[in-house]
């Protein structure tokens, strides 16, 4: 076990709170900058942390844990390796130690979820379901303590009496985990409710290791200076902010709130040089807008459908632009090696077309698609159905796909992103080298036979919270072979 020099404290600190969909990497990045001490990632199930491979991200300078779907459920950095928390949702010792080991050496500390009382924690036993058997609280606890080299923590919500709260965290302490974040609420209890701070406080002076209180932004948290007035109301030994660090990260910074504009700037920044999927960093920046969201800005990002168009509304459209030319130049330079190293192909391929063309939705009529266009041709001309063979580059994460149409093949060689959008590309190409319409604005509304329903390509609108990762060790083949078979009438939809 690699043993880490650096013990993350936990006295008299500012923490970010975990928060799902808001504690990705930009926002954490955001609240160090500002003056966070600690951060702590979004709730992480246990299960889908378990499927995970660790890369190493050379383009990003990242590493990333990506799930079998190519999705990106865990990314950090240096710059926070010493001060982020990986919190994961867990009802199982075994799998929890697990996944502490699997990203301890990336990470500072581990916390256990025992707080969340939202239905898709608790439902698995998880959050603060927990909560309610205080013997799996002590193995999860004590397993990881003993089997992690880092500081184990967990985050809990108070019981209904005091008595048996008090009766709970002794037993907590006694696991020996290096401190226990509470947040001043019952299981059943939401934002509108008081926060107890007299509670926090009975448990403060009852245990010896540091408590982080948590649950002040609606009633006491406003500004920088009103975190030490939480922490001196409730005993704690620092304390841990979650809805007014959403609402403006700058609430760590001692002089002050910075403009909200200034702010969500530069998280936008941080969500393009990380390739944060432009979903989540829409979420983000909605939940910063909050009453501005019907102002002209507010309208423009939730028209945005992808990061360039959140950039653009916020005029960072030259920067977008700049980074990511950055990091297609990072890329590029990653695969000027051997045929074998970069894992471009081999094999004799002059006898496919080819074109540099990729597939942008905005440029289509609504629910028309390259692959549609081409199916519907074959029918016509009673040619078999196109065939899609689609390739992933295991350097990138991207992906290239040859359609083969009446024994011809081909190519975009452009890759893409995306298995559906690197076939839509080869397409377009079959389709552009035949003179045919291929559903692009201004040209005429192609005309589809009604068929049978068959079932839908399962990769278009797939859940990919984040970008496609980039490892930074090649595979043992050049290629990842994604998929090839028949086009199915709906594929493309």
């Amino acid at each position: 076990m690699i043993v880490n020099s650096l013990s993350l404290c936990y006295h008299n600190k500012l923490i970010l709170a975990p928060m799902v969909r808001v504690g990705t990497l930009p926002m954490r990045l955001l609240a160090l900058d500002y003056g966070a001490d600690i951060v702590y990632c979004e709730e992480l199930i246990d299960l889908k942390m378990l499927q995970c491979k660790r890369v190493v991200n050379e383009v990003l300078s990242t590493v990333d844990f990506v799930a079998p779907d190519d999705r990106v459920v865990f990314r950090t950095c240096k710059r926070e390796q010493n001060r982020v928390v990986f919190q994961m949702g867990t009802s199982d010792a075994e799998r929890a130690l697990a996944v502490a080991r699997l990203v301890e050496n990336d990470v500072a500390g581990i916390d256990v979820n025992m707080g969340c009382p939202k239905e898709y924690s608790t439902k698995g036993g998880m959050g603060a379901a927990l909560l309610s058997d205080p013997d799996k609280i002590e193995k999860i606890l004590s397993t990881l303590v003993k089997g992690t080299c880092r500081p184990v923590t967990c985050k809990i919500r108070i019981l209904p009496s005091l008595e048996d709260t008090l009766s709970l965290v002794k037993r907590i302490e006694r696991t020996g985990i290096a401190a226990i974040a509470v947040h001043g609420r019952k299981r059943e209890e939401r934002p509108q409710h008081p926060v107890n701070c007299e509670t926090i406080k009975a448990i403060a002076e009852t245990l010896s290791i540091p408590v982080i209180a948590n649950g002040g932004s609606h009633d006491h948290i406003l500004d920088y200076l009103d975190i030490e007035d939480f922490r001196q109301a409730t005993a704690a030994s620092s304390v841990m902010v979650a809805r007014a660090a959403m609402w403006n990260p700058s609430i760590f910074c001692k002089e002050g709130l910075r403009p909200l504009e200034e702010v969500m700037q530069k998280y936008i920044r941080y969500a393009v040089q990380y390739e944060n999927h432009y979903t989540n960093t829409k979420y983000c920046l909605c939940q910063m807008l909050r009453e501005q969201l019907e102002s002209p800005q507010g309208k423009l990002l939730h028209a945005a459908q992808s990061s360039r168009e959140i950039c653009e509304a916020f005029g960072l459209g030259a920067f977008y632009e700049e980074t990511t030319r950055e990091l297609d130049s990072r890329r590029a330079e990653l695969l000027a090696r051997t045929p074998e190293e970069a894992g471009e192909p081999v094999e004799d391929t002059s006898s496919v077309i080819k074109m540099a063309v990729k597939f942008d939705r905005r440029a289509y009529l609504p629910q028309i698609t390259p692959k549609m266009c081409l199916l519907e041709w074959c029918r016509r001309e009673n040619l078999a159905q196109p065939v899609y063979e689609t390739v992933q580059r295991p350097l990138d994460r991207l992906f290239c796909s040859v359609v083969t149409v009446a024994e011809q093949k081909y190519q975009s060689t452009l890759w893409d992103k995306s298995k559906k959008l690197a076939e839509q590309a080869a397409a377009i190409v079959c389709l552009r080298s035949q003179g045919l319409p291929e559903g692009r604005l201004g040209e005429e509304s192609p005309s589809f036979h009604k068929r049978k329903r068959e079932v839908p390509d399962q990769d278009s609108g797939g859940p990919r919270a984040q970008e496609p990762a980039i490892p930074g060790e090649l595979c043992k083949k050049p290629f990842v072979t994604v998929g090839s078979g028949k086009e199915s009438p709906l594929e493309g939809w």
